[in-house]
């Protein structure tokens, strides 16, 4: 049953392509990925800026204190990041991940895809800095109260939803990578379906 699921998902996402006009992908000026690190520091990662010179803020929590990194560099240069933006970022995530404290030992963030890649492709540490969890907090609740349009459609923390979403957001991240943009949703019911 199951082979035959994945074969009807191959089909309907060949078709979905027949007939459809090869789209640039879509690049954002900033993203926001959210990860955990060795030591259990909840942080999130934030990228801004433009084509000649990307940002990356790191934030995490950790014990009561908050702490940022912030890094820069021209990750364009890189053919890889151009192609496809999201896996350079994934990329650096998965990295951090691996480490007790995301900000300390990193003074250059090296991706995978890029390794071939000039020097000025590298994003490099500029800033850093610590702080007191409570500081932190009212700082988020001002930007929060300045931009309450872009947090409303932002609800999307696994952990408030339950293990079943987790399924659905893995099953869509898997969907949008191999799938057709027009059957995004498809493909991502039917992968959950398989998956769990």
């Amino acid at each position: 049953m199951k082979s035959f699921a994945l074969l009807f998902l191959v089909v309907i996402c060949g078709m979905g392509g027949l007939g459809q006009k090869l789209k640039p992908k879509k690049r954002s000026n900033s993203e926001e990925i959210k990860f955990r690190t060795k030591a259990k520091d909840v942080c999130t990662i934030t990228t801004s800026g433009d084509v000649e010179e990307m940002k990356l803020r790191i934030e995490c929590k950790s014990q009561g204190l908050s702490y940022w990194c912030e890094f820069s560099g021209k990750p364009s240069v890189c053919r890889a990041f151009r192609n496809n933006p999201k896996i350079y970022w994934n990329q650096i995530a998965a990295e951090l991940r691996k480490v007790p404290h995301a900000c300390e030992p990193m003074e250059v963030l090296k991706t995978t895809m890029c390794q071939k890649a000039p020097p000025e492709a590298l994003m490099r540490q500029i800033a850093a800095g610590m702080e007191p969890e409570e500081i932190a907090d009212q700082e988020k609740s001002v930007q929060k109260a300045s931009n309450p349009m872009r947090e409303a459609g932002q609800n999307s923390d696994p952990a408030q939803r339950g293990q079943g979403s987790e399924i659905e957001t893995e099953a869509m991240k898997l969907a949008r990578e191999h799938c057709w943009e027009s059957l995004h949703g498809v493909c991502s019911y039917i992968i959950g379906i398989l998956r769990g």
